[in-house]
This record gives structure tokens, sequence and C-alpha cells, in this order.
């Protein structure tokens, strides 16, 4: 049986009417669209286009208006279930009017590529559970400070040096390929001068050492 919230649950916020919504104001909005009218027809879902219509420039410009991502200085938009393509360029609009955000959370979008993205201000990064599987895919991020990348692909370090002359304090990649690399932490903080704490561990004196040269490690070996 359909519910009477059927006709409105591929409604995005900006068309809810009679409210003044602003983006900046929304710490967690839901930023995907709608599907298309031919995969609402596919679904048999045709009903909820009763409630669409011809959209004016005039009301394309309020949209923007209300959308002012550009005011944001923190956004979370984690877990977007950006299940198709025009979902994802869709999203990535909106990540390119970012220009003053500060703190930005994108965990678990499936993302694999956002080198054309700047985010001149963000400060503060989480890209956790992303398909990322190198550090040439991340926006620009002159200003970073606290960056994450737990549980994405990044299988090397290549690309790592790329953030040498940022302000990069903070890195976390656990439950990447590239941590089981031999030499792991000298290699990290040897490209990053600047780095205090990796993985949640602050710099150690053992972290400090060339990574040409060879440490011993006790091992132990699981019959």
């Amino acid at each position: 049986f359909k519910l009477p919230s059927d006709s409105f649950k591929y409604l995005g916020w900006c068309d809810i009417e009679e409210h003044g919504v602003r983006g900046n104001q929304l710490h967690c909005p839901r930023v995907r669209e709608g599907p298309s009218e031919e995969e609402l027809f596919f679904r048999k879902e045709e009903h909820t286009l009763k409630k669409r219509k011809q959209v004016t420039d005039t009301e394309k410009w309020e949209k923007r208006l209300q959308e002012n991502w550009e005011n944001c200085a923190e956004l979370n938009l984690s877990f977007q279930d950006l299940g198709d393509l025009y979902q994802v360029e869709n999203f990535k609009r909106i990540l390119r009017r970012l220009i003053r955000v500060e703190k930005l959370w994108l965990v678990d979008n499936s993302l694999t590529d956002l080198s054309a993205i700047r985010l001149p201000r963000c400060r503060e990064l989480n890209v956790n559970k992303n398909h990322f599987t190198s550090f040439k895919q991340l926006p620009k991020i002159p200003q970073i400070q606290h960056l994450s990348l737990a549980e994405n692909n990044i299988t090397t370090l290549s690309g790592i040096s790329d953030f040498r002359h940022t302000p990069l304090e903070s890195l976390i990649l656990k439950r990447n390929p590239c941590e089981f690399q031999e030499r792991y932490r000298q290699l990290v903080f040897s490209s990053l001068p600047n780095l205090k704490i990796l993985d949640g561990i602050p710099k150690l004196p053992e972290d400090c050492s060339p990574p040409d040269v060879r440490v011993f490690y006790r091992m132990c070996t699981i019959l």
C-alpha cells in the first residue's frame, strides 16, 4: 500500500514549499538527486511525478540561493548512497561550491576521484570508507591539518609528498594496503616533516630514522 508521503519521497529539501532553510543551516543534508522520470517509469513509480513541475529560471535561481553552499563552514555529506552517475555529478557540483568549508565529512560515498575539486579553506577532511587508490585522487586541500583516509584502497605512498608544504599535522591511513609497506611510519614522516600524529599515534623517536636505514624488529612466527 502506498503511504501518504510516497509522492514526496524523491523531493529534495529545496523543493518543499514554504520554508526558508539554507544549505549552511544543515549539518547533515541529503543532497543526492532522485531517479529520472525514465527510471521512475521503469520502477512503476510514475505516480511520484505528479508533484514535479516545470522549473522556471527564477525558481532555479532561488534554489541556488537556498543551496548557499558557499557559506558552509562545517558540513557532513556522508552516506549519500550515490548509486547513479548523475548523482555523483550533482554531488561534485556541490563540492565545487564549498569554497569556505573548514570541516568536511564525506564518509562511505564510494568516491574514486576528487582531483578536480578544490577546497581552499578545508582544515579537516574525513573521506573514510571510500574507493580511493592514490593520494593523487584527493581534492586540492592546501590548508589541510587533519586528514582521515581509513578503509580506502591506497596501495602505495606515491603522491603523499604533495602534502609536504601543507600544515598537515594528523593523518589516518588505517586499513589501507600501504599500511603494510616496510618502514611505513618512517617513510610517511620523512615525506611529511610537519606531521605530528599518524594513525592516532604521536611521532616517536624511531619514526625519525632515515627511511633507508634498516631497523631491527623483533619478530615471531605463528604456526
